[in-house]
């Protein structure tokens, strides 16, 4: 059995060591040594597969780390991590203190900027471009980029200044028609069009027609018809675009041929100014089952490499996105002014149902959550009831949206926050930490977490019916296996409920949120019969509180404890502590449950919420602290 090239690399200088003709092999090896790891840990597959000769390239050319890369979201970034000293520790992608999913920092002087969030790319290696520009440092910045990405009003932003400013500046323009779903919009469908149209094949195929008619050709009359190819290539492909920002343009280039690609980045080192380099990949690559399907191999649980199946069949409750989009297709059966929209996230935010049902009604557009929101204020000026569906950590980015186009006019825009709370192995540029906190700063706004997937029906319709932002936030994962019925019953807005009362006088209290409640209903029934009589309330709603509820639920008691899945700064508990001051409410003690003020790393669900006293067994810990034995 013959050693692995991917062996002997340890860093790219290694790599540079290979011959050309061997790189070919390594993309083999690389490709077999994802596919072997993400089966077993689950991760971004697709992305990563597309982009193999095209890290290999990058890394055989430039002098990196001296030479930056700055690779946007970074889901596509798994041969770069091998590349880079990072195969040995490899087969712990994902896992708790392990090979982060992402580019990180910390992790690696080869990851020049993180990364987890589409289209920060150009804007932030124009930044590194100047800082080196400022300290005299020559070395070159590339930033790679897909056209999911592109279409995002971040890059766009980039690109113009970085044209207006004219500087060195390299853009890998990943093209590979895929995000997470399949690319959405004008821009999207105009780089496709421009590469797969029949007028691009047609042109193409008469000038080399042409071309093979003179049997001699002169240097003089190979520049001419060189140039007259580039002007042509401008013209037919997406090169027109780039020109018009100011940007070199350069490709489409085959972005599984490494040869051509290491070629055409040896000129490229040597250009000055902004240049972009058209890639034209496969999502998927190598692996025909992802080749077909790149959207449902975009990120993976374990699974079988031979039947593509997950690893292990999936019983038990429905999750929670599911349960979303089921109740979304009920509404709009029942509501004709429902509409949904979503961010480039039809299939993970469960509206693909939707989408296919009420084609009319569904708007996916891209990868923009500002915009999305922007749009859903328009809809709803005219009468329409727009649900918008955006994981938590992707909404950050709609922040001034939500103040000014929705909160300001009291528009009747509910946003569907999925992802609320941690979610795992993607770790903290996915975990929804802050949603509550930034959302509870907005006047006007709802916001409403169910304690279980029967709630979160109901509190979908109260948002649905209400005449103003709502805001109803909801985690990743399977819910709680509670009964659904049929019907949606409206909740009153701003009312919580006491859903455990201990027969003896309550001693202790919880004042619970979201996905916690349930949690700390098993933990209160345990430290009841452990002789602390323990109470709990749903709270449903961080805003508006249902005061009089709290002023019950802590009459009395030793001592309350607030719990929730989100930063303790500006969330569920400082708004108890707040209301309880301006009302002359005295609490005996008091103590916050929830997230701590750093960014959570990545790791199970389960093994984070242990690790930061939020499951079962971490509160009645902690009420046990309050009542020494």
């Amino acid at each position: 059995m013959s050693v692995r090239l991917l062996d002997g690399i340890r860093d790219p200088k290694d790599l540079k060591r290979l011959p050309l003709e061997q790189l070919p092999r390594l993309a083999q090896e690389i490709r077999d040594e994802i596919l072997q790891t993400v089966s077993r840990t689950g991760g971004h597959l697709a992305s990563n597969l597309g982009v193999v000769e095209l890290t290999i390239a990058l890394h055989y050319v430039f002098e990196t780390p001296a030479d930056r890369i700055v690779w946007d979201v970074g889901h596509q970034g798994y041969p770069h991590k091998l590349l880079t000293g990072r195969l040995a520790r490899f087969s712990t992608l994902r896992q708790h203190e392990g090979v982060s999913g992402f580019l990180r920092r910390a992790e690696s002087e080869y990851d020049a900027f993180g990364a987890g969030h589409a289209a920060t790319s150009i804007s932030a290696a124009l930044g590194i471009a100047e800082a080196l520009r400022h300290k005299g440092d020559p070395s070159r910045v590339i930033a790679v980029i897909g056209d999911g990405g592109m279409t995002s009003g971040l890059a766009l932003e980039g690109l113009n200044n970085a044209g207006d400013k004219e500087k060195d500046l390299i853009v890998v323009f990943n093209h590979n028609a895929m995000s997470i779903d399949g690319n959405v919009g004008a821009l999207s469908a105009w780089f496709s069009n421009k590469l797969t149209g029949s007028r691009y094949r047609r042109v193409r195929a008469e000038i080399k027609r042409a071309l093979s008619s003179f049997p001699t050709m002169g240097p003089e009359m190979i520049k001419v018809i060189r140039r007259v190819m580039e002007s042509t290539k401008v013209l037919l492909t997406p090169g027109i675009l780039f020109e018009g920002f100011n940007f070199q343009y350069v490709g489409p280039v085959d972005g599984h041929d490494v040869d051509s690609m290491v070629e055409i980045f040896r000129r490229v080192r040597q250009m000055e100014g902004p240049i972009l380099v058209h890639v034209v990949t496969e999502k998927g690559k190598g692996y025909p089952l992802a080749e077909r399907d790149p959207e449902r191999f975009h990120g993976v649980s374990p699974f079988d490499l031979a039947t593509g199946r997950p690893a292990a069949a999936r019983g038990g409750p429905p999750t929670w996105t599911q349960v979303f989009g089921d109740a979304m297709l009920r509404l709009a059966a029942k509501h004709k002014h429902v509409v949904a929209i979503t961010a480039a996230m039809c299939s993970g935010t469960g509206l693909k149902s939707f989408a296919q049902t009420f084609p009319e009604r569904f708007y996916d557009v891209g990868i923009a959550e500002s915009h999305a929101v922007t749009f859903a204020a328009g809809l709803a000026a005219e009468g329409l009831k727009p649900v918008v569906a955006i994981y938590s950590t992707f909404l950050q980015r709609a922040f001034d949206s939500i103040i000014h186009d929705a909160a300001l006019q009291s528009l009747p825009v509910v946003l569907a926050i999925d992802r609320g709370g941690l979610v795992g192995a993607d770790g903290p540029t996915h975990h929804g930490a802050f949603d509550l906190s930034y959302l509870r700063l907005i006047p006007n706004i709802v916001i409403a977490a169910p304690k279980d997937e029967a709630e979160l029906r109901d509190l979908l319709l109260t948002g649905v019916l209400h005449d103003g932002p709502f805001a109803v936030r909801y985690p990743r994962g399977q819910g709680e296996g509670v009964p659904i019925g049929e019907e949606m019953t409206p909740i009153p807005v701003g009312l919580g409920e006491c859903l455990f009362e201990p027969d003896a006088p309550a001693k202790a209290a919880f004042l619970a949120i979201g996905a916690r409640v349930w949690p700390a209903v098993r933990a209160a029934k345990r430290l009841t019969e452990a002789g602390i009589p323990t109470r709990v309330v749903n709270a449903r709603f961080v805003k508006p509180l249902d005061g009089e509820l709290i002023r019950r639920a802590v009459a009395g008691v030793e001592a309350a404890f607030s719990v929730e899945d989100n930063a303790l700064h500006g969330g569920f508990g400082a708004a108890v502590l707040e209301w309880c001051c301006d009302h002359g409410v005295k609490l005996r003690k008091f103590r916050r449950l929830g997230l701590p003020d750093s960014f959570i790393p990545h790791g199970s669900t389960k093994l984070l919420l242990q690790q930061l006293g939020l499951d079962e067994d971490g509160l009645v810990a902690a009420v046990r602290e309050m009542f020494p034995a």
